[in-house]
This record gives structure tokens, C-alpha cells and sequence, in this order.
């Protein structure tokens, strides 16, 4: 089966069982939102989507493949973005990137970037110190690197965390696009989803006392 697939995976953290025998595929040209309360095991779902870290049982599979086999493949088609922007305050959000992109092997092409920063409303700030921004702000450098790799796969905690509502809508607009593109989103977020984002498929985890 095509897509990244989840199969009986249980996660356990501080002795507490957070989910136990999970199972799903994200598939080319599927959007899926995961939902639940805090502490049902979002991030922790995601984190071992990443490799960032281990289930207690249960296996991931990229296209059939063990994803312990494939790792390095999928870590190409893949962009993570976790609920911390990950950026480096006493960078600009030029820099930021550039040095992203190489940590990724993408070219970097710095009139695309531009381009990008334009487009998430940050003109004129490209070359400012990331620290010296609002979180908002912030936020989208972050994601901006959406815009920068291609990739089949992005996982997403929280992408909408700081940021307005012109922000959120082109997000979700890039989201649907990304879909309708054959890639695949799994994301989290603690607001629904409104229809820029297209359709899509929830996965709920329920918080286990």
C-alpha cells in the first residue's frame, strides 16, 4: 500500500499509556487532522512518525517497506515542523533558511526566498534578526520552509500556533494545494480546520487516565 502506515503502534511515556494498537495509513493526496485533548499523545504520535522517537510496540511501513529500512528516503520526502518554530533568534530569516536548506540538501536559491518571505507578509523584515520579530511573525519564517523543499510528506504540531487570520488561511491554502499535488499532511491543531484547507480525514486520540 502507497503512504506511510501505522500499524498497532503504542506509546508509553512517564508509565502512562498514551494510545495502544494505533493503526492508519497517510496516503498521497490525504490530508489528515489529528485531534484529541492535551496529553492524549499528538505530539508523541508524531515525534515517532519522525524518528525523533521510539514506540513501545508496533511498526511504521513507507509504500510496504519497513520505515526502518527506508528511513533516509522518507527523511528526503519529509518536512517536520514541531510546535516550536525551530529557528535561531540571532539569525535573520534569510539566514535561518539558508542554513536550513543546507541542512536538508535544497538548493537554496535566495530570490525564491524572497519571494516566499513576501508571500507570508514579512517584506522588509528578511534581513532583521529572527528575535527582533512578533511570534507571529516568527511563526512564518518557520513555515516558510514549506515553500522551499519539495517533498511528498510534511507533519505538522501545530502550524497555526502565533499566527492571524490572513496567516492561517494561507497555510491552510498552501495545505490544500500541497494535497491536490499528490503530497501528503498529517497535522494537529487546536482549532478546526475551515474548508481553504480541503477535504480531509480526523484521527482522534482519546486521553487515557
Amino acid at each position: 500500500m502507497a503512504g506511510l502506515a501505522a500499524d498497532n503502534l503504542t506509546c508509553i511515556k512517564r508509565d502512562r499509556v498514551l494510545f495502544t494498537n494505533l493503526s492508519f495509513t497517510l496516503s498521497p493526496g490525504e490530508l489528515i487532522y489529528l485531534r484529541g485533548p492535551n496529553g492524549a499523545g499528538k505530539t508523541s504520535l508524531l515525534r515517532i512518525l519522525t524518528g525523533l522517537s521510539s514506540p513501545e510496540s508496533g511498526r511504521l511501513y513507507l509504500n510496504g517497506e519497513s520505515l526502518e529500512a527506508t528511513r533516509d528516503v522518507f527523511n528526503q520526502q519529509l518536512i517536520y515542523i514541531g510546535h516550536k518554530a525551530g529557528i535561531n533568534g540571532a539569525l535573520t530569516a534569510m539566514e535561518n533558511l539558508r542554513f536550513w536548506c543546507a541542512q536538508h540538501g535544497t538548493a537554496f536559491v535566495a530570490s525564491h526566498a524572497y519571494e516566499v518571505l513576501a508571500r507570508l507578509g514579512l517584506v522588509g523584515l528578511e534581513d532583521v534578526p529572527v528575535r527582533m520579530l512578533s511570534a507571529g511573525q516568527q511563526r512564518r519564517v518557520a513555515l516558510s520552509r514549506l515553500w522551499l523543499k519539495p517533498s511528498t510528506y510534511w507533519i505538522l504540531d501545530e502550524p497555526f500556533t502565533a499566527l492571524d487570520t490572513d496567516g492561517i488561511e494561507l497555510l491552510e491554502q498552501h495545505m490544500q494545494q500541497h494535497v491536490a499535488s499528490q503530497g501528503a499532511i498529517i497535522t494537529t491543531s487546536h482549532q478546526p480546520l475551515s474548508e481553504h484547507a480541503g477535504p480531509f480525514t480526523e484521527l482522534v486520540l482519546e486521553y487515557r487516565l
